[in-house]
């Protein structure tokens, strides 16, 4: 409770600044939520001082995300401006925290000014990981929380103990961020936003959540040194944070141009784009190559990352190019980023293993390691990225299902699975722009999306077998 009543302490003081009348609905949120939490503190008094069990992990990270997005939606529901339903509202803070950036709000330019700061902060907040910034508190509370960490990151991805104790290399990961944050903003501002703006996107950028305070998102601006600036950050914010610490730590770039996922992320955005601008070319979409490549890039970064920033309207784009950027969504960023989708990894590996089958057809009975770079992988974690691929796949029909039968037509709802699961936020046809019009009932499917595209799917779904509460 103590992550939400810091979240709204900034709004205060933006809505104090801007005199907006957002005062009441802050307050009364943290009322609320400082009064739950002293509850439930003076409860565990005396009960801490064990170390976590393995599950005890995994039900934590789960509980900190979904008490943490209902929590966070009281100030959308208390706001006058907006008068969201609570399933709305609950769908809008999840959104946010997830980093999946799919709203249900419309007339953002209209909005009072620390109602915008409070949504952008929300994914500035949860990009990084709010079970990170526990990892670093939760020892002060004689809790240890090596197994918050793993819950947190599950998978194949670089080491994660950067420095030898997990609380410092938390903080390390936040001043990372914070500080890419503070240039993002800066440079937005050198780009020709506004102080507010400037900082709202920064958050967002870094978050790769895509939120936005005007409803036309990066498109209001109609700059493209802004978009340029936009798709830096982007790609930056899509790229494992290990490789930052060392860059900061070694003074060096060079170990980025050795690393496997680094390399097959750049290709990535590279060849999607090379297609899209052709196709956008020929097309004769826009009347100039400079606009063809700036709407181009853009858009394919914004995807690709997953954040979700949107400077054209990609769902008339010719062919199927909506539905490339989609697929460059579900193969997502980098694991260790700030971004969503299966991750890159997890995709070269399959492509790995699927060439290695190839090869065994020739020669049966040849020894053929899947490697990285110079370094083998080991079968254990093959056979984890393939259950990975299974699970998600399953879980992503499952949902595409249960949308249709909520009365959506089949294109918005595999869209919208598609957005959600990998915490993209655009979709396509009914929820090009926002998610207002769709039924209650599949809003409640999108937010457990959302949750199992943050959580990475396994933790989210080892709550719902018998063995996880079998002592």
């Amino acid at each position: 409770m103590l992550f939400s009543i810091l979240a709204n302490l900034l709004p205060i003081f933006v809505s104090v600044v801007y005199k907006d009348g957002m005062l009441f609905p802050f307050l009364s949120s943290t009322a609320i939520i400082f009064s739950i939490g002293g509850l439930l503190f003076i409860s565990a008094i005396n009960k801490t001082g064990r170390e976590l069990g393995t599950r005890d992990g995994f039900l934590i990270v789960t509980l900190f995300w979904t008490v943490l997005g209902v929590a966070g939606c009281l100030p959308f529901v208390f706001s006058s401006e907006l008068n969201l339903s609570v399933t709305d509202a609950i769908f809008e803070s999840l959104s946010g925290l997830t980093t999946t950036g799919a709203t249900v709000i419309s007339g953002l330019d209209d909005l009072p000014k620390s109602l915008l700061f409070y949504r952008q902060q929300l994914q500035w907040l949860g990009g990084m990981g709010i079970i990170v910034l526990a990892i670093s508190l939760l020892p002060m509370l004689g809790i240890g929380g090596m197994q918050l960490y793993r819950a947190e990151s599950p998978g194949p991805i670089k080491d994660n103990k950067l420095l030898p104790r997990l609380a410092e290399t938390a903080k390390a990961l936040w001043y990372i961020y914070l500080a890419l944050t503070v240039v993002c903003a800066i440079s937005y501002g050198f780009a020709g936003m506004d102080l507010f703006d400037a900082v709202s996107h920064s958050f967002t950028t870094i978050a790769i959540g895509g939120f936005s305070t005007h409803d036309q998102s990066i498109a209001y601006f109609e700059s493209s040194a802004i978009e340029s600036v936009a798709v830096i950050f982007m790609f930056i914010a899509g790229v494992n944070f290990a490789m930052h610490f060392t860059a900061w730590q070694t003074r060096s770039i060079k170990h980025y141009l050795r690393d496997p996922e680094f390399l097959f992320y750049s290709f990535i955005l590279i060849s999607v784009s090379v297609v899209t601008i052709l196709t956008l070319y020929f097309s004769e979409v826009y009347s100039s190559f400079f606009q063809v490549l700036v709407k181009g890039v853009f858009q394919v970064v914004s995807f690709a990352t997953t954040t979700g920033f949107t400077t054209a309207d990609f769902n008339a784009w010719p062919l199927f190019l909506p539905y490339l950027l989609l697929y460059a969504a579900i193969i997502g960023a980098c694991a260790g980023s700030t971004g969503g989708g299966m991750k890159v990894i997890r995709i070269l590996l399959i492509f790995k293993q699927g060439f290695r089958e190839v090869q065994r057809l020739i020669h049966p009975k040849a020894v053929i390691p899947v490697k990285l770079g110079r370094n083998p992988v080991a079968d254990r974690v093959i056979e984890s990225v393939w259950g990975f691929f299974a699970v998600y796949v399953m879980a992503f029909l499952v949902m595409i299902l249960a949308l249709v039968a909520t009365g959506l037509d089949i294109i918005t709802a595999f869209s919208a699975v598609g957005a959600c699961i990998n915490n993209l936020g655009p979709g396509l046809a009914d929820v090009s722009a926002t998610y207002e019009s769709i039924p209650t009932q599949a809003k409640w499917i999108l937010c457990v999306a959302m949750l199992l595209g943050r959580l990475e799917v396994f933790t989210l779904l080892v709550l719902f077998t018998p063995m996880f509460w079998r002592r």
